[in-house]
């Protein structure tokens, strides 16, 4: 039987325990956390509950219209989908729009900070909840800091001066690394002293820059209108570029769904201010529901002036999304802390602000870091497949949560159906990518969806729900989150192979840390009796009242 001394005490200790890894993995890897130890566990003072719905709306429409609109929307038009770039928001709202049903369904149940860690902590287990909340740790800093990057290159076109003059070039490091942005980084410590100085106050100045940035988006649209011609739908500027309303055809329009669904990572950040909302159940349904291309539209000759306005505009609207997922990354590491898969410094609150200002601090200099060299390409490929990713995830625990109760009910049912959904449209993906074009590719499509309708009207009929919801939850049950999961698989496959190879990276990398850190600090809290087990009880949660009771 193990000691109870601490795996970190000394480095003999911790040969110990890594000695014995694999027992440890085997305890905690799959140990899922109740609802309430979600909502007890604290570090010192408690969160203020200031926010109300209209806050969050604020805050979700700030984080959606900043980094979208005006950073993602010029690469994906340009490279995948053209004019259909309207079509491709279309998609991805869609599919933000179920996942965005999953997160409320969650987060009106569970309001704390963390998100879809805490979520998937509760369904599939620390281990899950570990990688989903290193992916989401990584695609804020990463997004943040193309966003950061972004700013620059509006606030360079809002004052007629070249991107070029505010960055300077490196020689000898890797291109995509080598542009040095010492105004984004400048942005960004900015921004992480405000957050940390108080999140009602960060509201404010959000509601302010947001409601000053609409009126941008709507001067846009006029000036496009007035400027534009209908014959760019289908003569291009340039010859040799690709013609049309779908110039890259229907792969292209896929490929800028995928990439522009950064646009919709708002209510992911809303979802991680649940701790802070004043009223939960009421609140959170309402507040859920090229680098400077806009500027570059209207440059030269007598529309400079227009390209220097929307300049202006766009820089408020990146100020309101980074302060968004800002606030939202410095929760998820704090609840993170707070489940000792990370040092629980990161869940210090401040005795005054009661905001998380060391995991703050901690992020905001490391999003300052990689804004400081990395190139605006290089970082939304990243973030656009851990955003699928993270939502797929969170769509599979919405459906999990509904069907299993531990101890109550089996959960290979489910788990069939979850693996059967995701691998039919898996196949169904791979076949629309690289299956030829023809007759018998249609049939074989076809065949796909006919099947996934087919499994989940089985798992339907045959499978009764175990948890109904007791305030909010995703409606036509399991329908809706089963169409996400397959849509956020399919656009998964829109994006391109080193986007992957990044992804898997930071996956083992994250799965390294773990494995040497991670484990040993989660089973030393169990020890302790941080989790809750203590003279051998064990939590289990009721299907009825959804509070834990204890089994001996």
């Amino acid at each position: 039987m193990e000691t109870s001394a601490s795996s970190f005490s000394s480095f003999q200790s911790y040969l110990g325990a890594l000695a014995r890894t694999p027992s440890r993995l085997a305890c905690r890897a799959a140990s899922v956390s109740s609802s309430y130890e979600e909502l007890s566990r604290r570090s010192g003072s408690h969160m203020q509950r200031t926010l109300r719905w209209f806050d969050l709306v604020g805050l979700g429409i700030g984080g959606m219209v900043g980094a979208g609109v005006f950073v993602t929307t010029g690469r994906a038009s340009r490279l995948y989908a053209g004019p259909a770039i309207v079509i491709s928001y279309a998609i991805a709202g869609l599919c933000a729009l179920l996942s965005a049903f999953c997160y409320t369904e969650f987060a009106v149940h569970m309001p704390v900070a963390g998100g879809a860690f805490s979520y998937l902590r509760i369904t599939f287990g620390e281990l899950a909840a570990f990688l989903t909340g290193a992916n989401l740790i990584m695609e804020y800093v990463m997004s943040n800091a193309a966003v950061a990057r972004g700013f620059t290159a509006y606030l360079g076109a809002a004052i007629g001066v070249s991107t070029a003059k505010w960055r300077f070039t490196v020689p000898g490091l890797p291109k995509g690394f080598n542009e040095i942005d010492l105004v984004a980084v400048a942005v960004v410590l900015i921004l992480t002293l405000i957050i940390c100085y108080s999140t009602r106050q960060s509201s404010t100045v959000n509601m302010i820059l947001t409601a000053l940035h609409i009126l941008f988006i709507a001067f846009v649209i006029l000036m496009g209108f007035w400027k534009g011609d209908w014959k760019n739908f289908s003569h291009p500027a340039k010859a040799e570029n690709p013609s049309g309303f779908f110039p890259y055809g229907a792969a292209g329009v896929f490929n800028g769904a995928a990439m522009v669904y950064l646009s919709y990572i708002g209510y992911d950040a809303v979802s991680t201010m649940a701790e802070e909302v004043r009223n939960p159940v009421q609140d959170i349904p309402v507040g859920i529901d090229v680098e400077a291309p806009f500027a570059a539209a209207f440059r030269g000759g007598r529309w400079e002036w227009v390209s220097r306005v929307i300049g202006a505009g766009a820089s408020l609207g990146i100020l309101t999304s980074l302060l968004v997922a800002m606030l939202g990354q410095a929760r998820y590491m704090c609840v993170i802390g707070r489940s000792n898969v990370v040092p629980s410094w990161f869940a210090t609150l401040h005795p005054k602000t009661c905001t998380p200002v060391n995991a703050s601090a901690f992020l905001g200099i490391f999003t300052a870091a990689l804004a400081l060299f990395t190139d605006l390409n290089v970082l939304l490929n990243l973030v656009s497949i851990g955003t699928l990713f993270v939502f797929y995830m969170v769509a599979n625990a919405v459906i999990y949560r509904r069907y299993v109760v531990v101890g109550t009910t089996k959960p290979w049912p489910t788990l069939s159906f979850l693996c059967l959904l995701s691998l039919t449209s898996l196949i169904f993906t791979l076949l629309w990518h690289f299956a030829p074009p023809g007759k018998p590719k249609a049939l074989v499509l076809g065949a796909c969806v006919v099947i996934a309708i087919a499994i989940l009207q089985i798992f339907h009929c045959t499978v009764p729900q175990a948890r109904k919801p007791e305030f909010w939850g995703v409606p036509f049950m399991p329908w809706l989150p089963s169409i996400s999961i397959s849509l956020n698989i399919f656009l998964l496959g829109s994006l391109d192979g080193p986007s992957y190879v990044r992804f898997g990276f930071f996956s083992a990398l994250a799965l390294l840390v773990y494995i040497l850190y991670s484990v040993h600090a989660s089973f030393d809290a169990q020890v302790e009796g941080s989790f809750g087990q203590k003279n051998g009880e064990i939590l289990q949660e009721s299907p009825e009242s959804e509070d834990p009771v204890h089994k001996v």
